[in-house]
C-alpha cells in the first residue's frame, strides 16, 4: 500500500525560513507527480506547489511564487518544500501528496497523503 511520512514543520517567526520533507517508503517518487498542499480549519485543502510526473516544471500557488520552492529527489525517494519569508503561523497544516503519473497537480490525482505537519503556514 502507499505511504509517505512527512517530517519537518513547527514555528519560527515572521521572515524565517522552514523546509518540510516527505519519504515514500512503500513505491517510487519518480513514477508520480509530487506536490504540498495546506488546509485551514473549515477551508478546502489548496494547492502550494508541484512537479508533475515526467517533468521539471514548478508549479507555484500565486501567494507562494517568489517565497516557496520545491524539489524532490527520485534517487532518495524524497521530495521537499523550501518555504522563505513565512508569515505568522496560522491554524493551516501542510500536506504532502503523490499522484501516480499526473500530468497536471490537482487534489483529484492525489492518491497517497502525508499526515500533515504544522506550523507556519504559506499565507
Amino acid at each position: 500500500q502507499l505511504q509517505v511520512v512527512e517530517s519537518g514543520g513547527g514555528l519560527v517567526q515572521p521572515g524565517g525560513s522552514l523546509r518540510l520533507s516527505c519519504a515514500a517508503s512503500t513505491f517510487a517518487l519518480e513514477d508520480y507527480a509530487v506536490g504540498w498542499f495546506r488546509q485551514a480549519p473549515g477551508k478546502q485543502r489548496e494547492e502550494i506547489a508541484c512537479i508533475p510526473y515526467g517533468g521539471t516544471y514548478q508549479n507555484y500557488a500565486d501567494a507562494v511564487k517568489s517565497r516557496f520552492t520545491i524539489s524532490r529527489d527520485n534517487t532518495k525517494n524524497t521530495m521537499s518544500l523550501q518555504r522563505n519569508s513565512l508569515r505568522a503561523e496560522s491554524a493551516a497544516v501542510c500536506y504532502c501528496g503523490t499522484g501516480w503519473r499526473a500530468a497536471a497537480c490537482v487534489i483529484a490525482s492525489v492518491n497517497c497523503w502525508g499526515q500533515g505537519t504544522k506550523g507556519n503556514n504559506s499565507s
